[in-house]
C-alpha cells in the first residue's frame, strides 16, 4: 500500500470549486505521518501566502507570481480587515471556514471561490497579459482611487473584480476642466466577453483609455496583444 495525493469524490459538477479547496487544503498543509483526515483547522498566513502563490503559478503556468501588495490586499479580503498594516498579518492565522466556508461582506461567494474563478479566468484569458505585468490584478477599488486621483486624463489599470467571479475590471480617470478627478470602473469583463473579443483589443477601442499606470502609453504597453483586424463583411 502507498500514500496518495488527496482525493475527494463528487456526484455533481457544482462540487468542484468544494473539492479542489478540500484537495489544496489537505496537499498544502497536512502533516506526512498524520491520521488519515486530520489536518489543521487553522493556519499562518504566511503559510496561506506560500499556498496561493504556487498554486496560482502552477494553474495560470507562469514564472510572474504574487507580490507584496497583492498579499496584503489578500490579506485584507479573507481577514475583513482594512485598518491593519502588512506586518500585522504576518503573525495572524487563517482558519478552512475563513477560506471556504464564510461568506465575503456584502458578497455571496466565499474567498476561495473567488480567487478560483480569478484563476480559471487568468488561464484562459489573461496568461499573457499577467506574465508581461500589465495586470495589477489584485487591488481594492479604494486604493485604486488614492492611486489614479493624481494621475493625467486617461491613465488607467487593470484589477480583479470584487463583486464578480472570475472578472476583470479596467480603472481609469477622467479630469475635468477645473482640473477635479473622477475614476470610473467600467463594467468587469468575464472569460465569455474575453473569448469574444481579446482583452487588448477592448482596450484599443476605448479611446478613453491612453496610459497604462504609470505612466505607459497604452499602444506600446498592449500592442503586441492587438489582433490583426479584418475588414470586410464582419
Amino acid at each position: 500500500q502507498v500514500l496518495s495525493l488527496p482525493i475527494v469524490v463528487i456526484v455533481h459538477g457544482n462540487q468542484d470549486n468544494n473539492a479542489k479547496a478540500t484537495v489544496l487544503w489537505d496537499n498544502a498543509f497536512s502533516e506526512i505521518d498524520r491520521v488519515p483526515f486530520v489536518v489543521a483547522e487553522r493556519v499562518p498566513w504566511e503559510k496561506m501566502c506560500d499556498t496561493l502563490n504556487l498554486k496560482f503559478m502552477a494553474e495560470v503556468q507562469t514564472t510572474k507570481g504574487l507580490l507584496k501588495e497583492h498579499y496584503f490586499f489578500l490579506a485584507q479580503k479573507i481577514f475583513n480587515d482594512h485598518s491593519a498594516r502588512l506586518e500585522d498579518f504576518q503573525s495572524r492565522h487563517v482558519s478552512w471556514a475563513q477560506f471556504n466556508k464564510e461568506i465575503l461582506p456584502g458578497r455571496g461567494f466565499t474567498f476561495w471561490q473567488w480567487f478560483d474563478g480569478v484563476l480559471d479566468l487568468t488561464k484562459r484569458c489573461l496568461k499573457s497579459y499577467w506574465s508581461d505585468r500589465l495586470i495589477v490584478g489584485f487591488i481594492s477599488k479604494q486604493y485604486v482611487c488614492k492611486l489614479l486621483s493624481t494621475e493625467p486624463d486617461g491613465t488607467f489599470l487593470l484589477r480583479f473584480s470584487d463583486s464578480e467571479i472570475g472578472g476583470v475590471t479596467i480603472a481609469y480617470v477622467i479630469r475635468g476642466k477645473d482640473g477635479s478627478s473622477q475614476v470610473e470602473n467600467i463594467q468587469p469583463f468575464s472569460a465569455k466577453d474575453l473569448s469574444i473579443r481579446s482583452l487588448g483589443d477592448r482596450i484599443r477601442d476605448l479611446e478613453q483609455l491612453r496610459n497604462l499606470y504609470p505612466n505607459i502609453p497604452k499602444d506600446q504597453a498592449f500592442g503586441s496583444h492587438y489582433n490583426k483586424e479584418q475588414t470586410g463583411k464582419d
